[in-house]
């Protein structure tokens, strides 16, 4: 199977070209990105745990699902492809914000990604796919925000940005 490419960007999210997704991680380019966040009736959050085997951040609890566009892929549609391969349902979903960060990882690996952060609602149970998730939960935004200044060492780099600098973005 081929290998996903990322789109690669500059500061002002242009199309530079495209490079293998792994290669791209340990180079630590900048490519597009994106994070979902899908919220209940009740404002929670639904947070999934990375799978056990995924190649950084295994384990970790983050946002709803996130990924990387295709070429040719609009953000938003790639956001929709990505939370039924990950958690199993569609939602319509709204851009709010995006911003750029670096996070290195243990591993040699790192993130370096212009992240848009993607919004939407659902009140169903996900059928999360365990190649991609091993846990979800919903959770109230004030209950995410206090654990992860708790439990930091629990959550995705990605995820604990976004709640620190991004979180009057996140409401349905």
């Amino acid at each position: 199977m081929k290998e996903e490419q990322v789109i690669l960007v500059n500061e002002k999210d242009e199309q530079l070209g495209l490079m293998p997704k792994q290669e791209a991680h340990i180079k630590g380019v900048l490519h597009r990105a994106f994070s979902v966040f899908v919220f209940n009736e009740k404002n929670e959050l639904m947070l999934q745990q990375r799978a056990l085997h995924k190649y950084h951040t295994p384990g970790l609890w983050t946002n709803t699902c996130c990924s990387h566009p295709r070429d040719g892929e609009t953000t938003l549609d790639a956001g929709k492809r990505r939370l039924m391969e990950e958690m199993g349902f569609t939602t319509p979903l709204k851009e709010t914000t995006s911003f750029i960060y670096k996070a290195p990882f243990e591993n040699g690996l790192t993130e370096h990604e212009l992240d848009h952060i993607l919004i939407g609602t659902y009140s169903g149970e996900p059928n999360i796919n365990p190649d991609e998730v091993a846990n979800w939960k919903w959770m109230p935004m004030d209950e995410v925000k206090k654990d992860i200044e708790q439990n930091p060492d629990i959550y995705t780099a990605w995820f604990k940005i976004i709640f620190d600098k991004f979180y009057n973005y996140l409401s349905v």
